[in-house]
């Protein structure tokens, strides 16, 4: 993996409550490929992570979602919690970020409930999909194409649903992230 996403810069989009793992291990695949993940929050500081229902480590914030922009981006991470994915979800700014990524055909990452988020961006509808079991009914009812896989991949969109899914959903990452990138090397 080392060396495929050289220098891409990949915004990771979390707040209060973000399942730990969900951000840390993605985070690490893709420093590991080259690439530079930066954390986008709903607001500056830092942001506590949670293992599950207990608070977890705090994470240093390098921007806000207002003030970001999804063109200084290649790709878009959505970690999982339950906290986090609803909080994300009702922030205006974070749903038109996510909703950004879409419009320019960038590729996007989400596991466990962050597809919450897409939901709400209206993103879903006819896309294959997977996420935490209990999102199933809203991501249907959003027009997705909802199944229980481990990784699916359905164009630029990578979703999992569990931490027990982590390898295969960063490596799937990493490999979206490397084709999306070579396709912009080949437009230019």
């Amino acid at each position: 993996m080392a060396g495929e996403l050289d220098g891409m810069k990949v915004a990771v989009l979390a707040t209060d409550g973000v399942e730990q793992v969900e951000l840390e291990r993605p985070w690490q695949a893709l420093e590991e490929a080259g690439a530079e993940p930066e954390l986008v929050s709903l607001d500056g500081g830092s942001i506590t992570m949670y293992q599950h229902i207990d608070k977890g480590d705090t994470k240093k914030v390098d921007t806000t979602v207002a003030s970001a922009d999804p063109e200084d981006y290649a790709a878009l991470v959505l970690p999982g919690g339950v906290i986090n994915g609803d909080f994300v979800r009702a922030d205006a700014d974070a749903v038109a970020f996510v909703k950004a990524f879409f419009e320019a055909d960038k590729p996007v990452a989400a596991i466990c409930h962050a597809p919450w988020v897409l939901a709400e961006a209206d993103v879903v509808r006819g896309r294959r999909m997977t996420s935490w079991p209990s999102l199933q009914t809203d991501l249907r009812n959003a027009g997705a194409k909802w199944v229980d896989e481990e990784v699916v991949v359905d164009g630029n969109l990578v979703t999992s649903r569990n931490p027990d899914d982590l390898d295969a959903f960063s490596a799937a990452i990493v490999e979206q992230f490397a084709q999306a990138d070579a396709g912009d090397d080949e437009d230019e």
